[in-house]
């Protein structure tokens, strides 16, 4: 399949005006923001007194209005209560404005029609301007007026102004972007939000032994093992090997915990008395907050553990008994490893978890989300006309971001700035783009957020201290194509406080130590990642408002490990221009082994006769000529961040059935005669990767023959050959020996044969283990 020729998958530099400033030469003339300065109209309804009773029991339900122009936004409403307070703010853009006053007016709320209490009128050229960081506008009583004008009984404290988005009352203000948007949940559902991470700790449960175990069959050696359960997470040792009262196991176990410490650690000792049938022998709950912490690889102190055993009476009820049955173990929080929640191709924090362990930071990652251009229609509303509601979620270590959410646009302007501090170069930011749908019922219809796009930024690649302001394009991948859903505007700037400190940083592991110290297996952080992904979605989703769980596994990528033939073609393209280059080196060599260009040659032959004479000069030829291949390179060096790469991803190209497969479910949930055809076509490809796999282990057992006398004769030939060898080298000078082997592969076509070389025919007659594969 071919990208339709009108997509434009390119990123676009812009030079967007930056808090009032321009960008120019690539800083800003101002230091005021990464953002453009959009102007508001702030309303801060604080409270009212003395107001007059308007049912006939002589009480009022007020709420105030505060009405721009077409634009009106209210607050709750109190019941029987003549001084109320609300303590609300309301924002509108300046850009929207198409009035000559704002209005307040408090109400009464009623069944039929809610009745006028009085109103104040601020007229739009004498409100005042604020700007950041000014001392907040303090609220003042206002009488209030009836429709005539005239003064009525009771006062609202109010202030009103214009001001920017960096005024502190805009995260937590009523915006008229929302002003379709109804219900305090929806309202909170659309403001701008900064969301942390649970603090992740490994869990490591190394099981020792356990003593005096009381079996229901005393005839019979118990086959005992220990199933430990940790929230959802459940793991279990072997069939210990000491079949008695008495086991032994000695294993470790790893889980992923969050604090704070919501549940136990749940131990039980099971007997397996037959197939699928295991009987408890006891359990024990360990509260996880009285466990010892560890930073470094020395180790805890270990400690008995009671176990406790429950019995089922007749009536249904539980009759604990405790007995003297205990195991032994050794349970600690570890703080010295980084908990991967992340890719590790995409991580955006590698500090370990305990603080104490923690360096000073670098530096200062500074984010502007600017706006989005040409998003595509997500959902429809009533009528069928396509509509978006988008809002942005930007990740970088523990901190997640979210953008107020603008209600039913293809071209929101967020203009929103945040920050964070940075401890590691080597580390990457995820913006995401997605359609709010649960502003108008969609929790009740069990709606998602639909993913718009992502946009990944790698701090390393950066300059310091520069402002990048660019459009990048947001791809999604369809199960009928990549497809562009619009671009979104951003502007970066990476601050250094100290070079001196990012320079010794590249010197250090990627990893805390303990990784290195006690390392973890594959599989072990496959699946320990997948629990920290499941737990950091689960609390995000429990803040208030929530960060859905399809929002943080998609800015988590959770699932893409999945077998993809479309990744797995790009990755062997990707291993073949890395190669290309060693490659492309060979061939220059053969050109210049066969005379191709004389000339050349001729060079070839001086220099190398130089280093044969002066061998103190190879090291020092080899690092100058990388100097002068990066120093060349320079030129052409890359002047944007990377991006999302549709040609590089294979894309643009993927074959229907090869997207079908991968959006597939697993299990699968297609048709026995596709996955047939998918197997089958899995088996070729499977056996092409065996064979080349194959040749790579029998040249590698070819050089182990060498030695090994598998083939007495080539063995023999081989050893006889290394004895005369090191007589030769030793009583050869090394300038001649390397003189007349350069010499030699150097030679001219007309002392070439075009039969193989004797040393390579030799070693193709190595035996290998393919003799002994069935």
């Amino acid at each position: 399949m071919q990208r339709p020729p009108h997509e434009d998958f390119s990123l676009k530099e812009t030079k967007p005006h930056l808090g009032g400033g321009k960008v120019t030469g690539d800083k800003l003339t101002t230091t005021y923001d990464l953002v453009e300065q959009m102007q508001y109209l702030y309303a801060r309804v604080v409270k009212a007194k003395d107001l007059p009773g308007k049912d006939l029991t002589g009480s009022c339900d007020p709420y105030v209005e505060v009405k721009l122009g077409n634009y009106r936004g209210t607050t709750r409403h109190f019941e029987k209560k003549s001084n109320p307070e609300w303590n609300q703010v309301f924002a509108f853009s300046k850009d929207r404005v198409q009035a000559s006053y704002l209005e307040a007016t408090v109400k009464d709320k009623d069944l039929v029609k809610d009745d006028l209490i009085g109103r104040v009128v601020f007229d739009l050229n004498e409100i005042p301007k604020r700007v950041p960081p000014d001392s907040p506008l303090a609220p003042q009583w206002y009488r209030l007026e009836d429709g005539k004008g005239q003064k009525v009984k009771g006062e609202l404290m109010l202030a009103v102004w214009f001001g920017t988005q960096a005024d502190e009352a805009f995260p937590e203000a009523w915006h008229s972007d929302a002003a379709t948007v109804s219900g305090t949940d929806a309202l909170a559902n659309i403001r701008s939000k900064v969301y942390l991470s649970p603090k992740l700790w490994y869990l490591r449960v190394n099981v020792i032994e356990a003593q005096d175990l009381i079996p229901s069959d005393k005839g019979r050696y118990p086959e005992v093992f220990v199933k430990v359960i940790m929230g959802n997470q459940a793991l279990r040792t072997r069939v210990s090997q000491s079949r008695s009262i008495n086991p032994m196991w000695n294993e470790d176990l790893m889980f992923v915990v969050a604090e704070p410490f919501e549940e136990p650690l749940i131990l039980s000792i099971e007997d397996r008395v037959a197939p699928n049938k295991d009987e408890v022998l006891g359990r024990c709950a360990i509260p996880l907050q009285y466990l010892d912490r560890r930073f470094d690889h020395r180790p805890v102190n270990s400690r008995w553990f009671n176990l406790e055993k429950h019995v089922i009476l007749e009536g249904g009820e539980k009759k604990e008994i405790k007995f003297a049955s205990k195991i032994h173990m050794r349970i600690c929080l570890e703080g010295g490893y980084h908990v991967l929640d992340e890719s590790t191709h995409y991580s955006s924090d590698l500090r370990p978890t305990a603080k104490q362990l923690w360096k000073p930071n670098i530096g200062v990652l500074e984010l502007g989300v600017l706006n989005a251009t040409g998003l595509m229609p997500m959902k429809a509303k009533e009528g069928g006309r396509g509509t978006t509601d988008a809002y942005c979620v930007a990740k970088y270590g523990q901190k997640w971001i979210r953008t107020r959410t603008i209600i039913d646009s293809f071209t929101p302007r967020w203009n929103e700035q945040y920050t964070w501090e940075v401890f590691d170069p080597c580390t990457v930011v995820t913006v995401g783009v997605f359609d709010n749908c649960h502003l108008h019922g969609g929790d009740k219809n069990g709606g998602k957020d639909s993913r718009i796009g992502k946009v990944r930024i790698r701090l390393s690649t950066l300059e310091a201290d520069r402002v990048y302001t660019h459009s990048y394009p947001l791809l999604v991948l369809h199960p009928n194509g990549v497809k562009k859903m619009g671009e979104i505007h951003l502007a970066v700037r990476f601050t250094c406080s100290s070079l001196l400190n990012m320079m010794y940083m590249y010197s250090l592991p990627l990893l805390p130590k303990m990784h290195y110290l006690h390392p973890l297996t594959v599989s072990q952080l496959d699946n320990l990642r997948h629990q920290a992904t499941q737990i950091v979605s689960t609390r995000l989703t429990r803040a208030e408002p929530p960060l859905r769980k399809e929002v943080v596994e998609y800015m988590l990528d959770v699932g893409s490990h999945m077998w993809s033939m479309r990744r797995s073609k790009a990755n062997f393209f990707r291993i073949m221009g890395v190669l290309s280059g060693i490659i492309a080196v060979g061939k220059w060599f053969e050109q210049i082994c066969v005379w191709k260009n004389p000339i050349t040659t001729v060079l070839i032959h001086i220099l190398f006769i130089i280093l044969v004479i002066y061998p103190e000069l190879i090291l020092p030829t080899i690092f100058l000529y990388l100097f002068l291949i990066g120093v060349w390179y320079y030129r052409w060096r890359p002047r944007h961040p990377p991006h999302m790469d549709t040609r590089l991803s294979h894309a643009d190209s993927a074959h229907p059935d090869e997207l079908d497969e991968e959006f597939d479910t697993f299990p699968t949930s297609r048709p026995s005669d596709i996955v047939r055809m998918r197997y089958d076509r899995l088996r070729s490809i499977a056996g092409r990767i065996q064979t080349v796999v194959g040749d790579l282990a029998t040249q590698g057992e070819r050089l182990q023959s060498l030695l090994s006398w598998r083939d007495p004769r080539a063995t023999a030939l081989f050893v006889l050959f290394c004895l005369i060898a090191a007589v030769v080298l030793y009583v050869t000078p090394f300038q001649f020996v390397a003189f007349f082997i350069g010499l030699y592969v150097l030679r001219h076509p007309r002392l070439r044969y075009r039969l193989p070389s004797v040393p390579l025919n030799f070693f193709r007659r190595l035996p290998a283990r393919t003799d002994c594969m069935l």
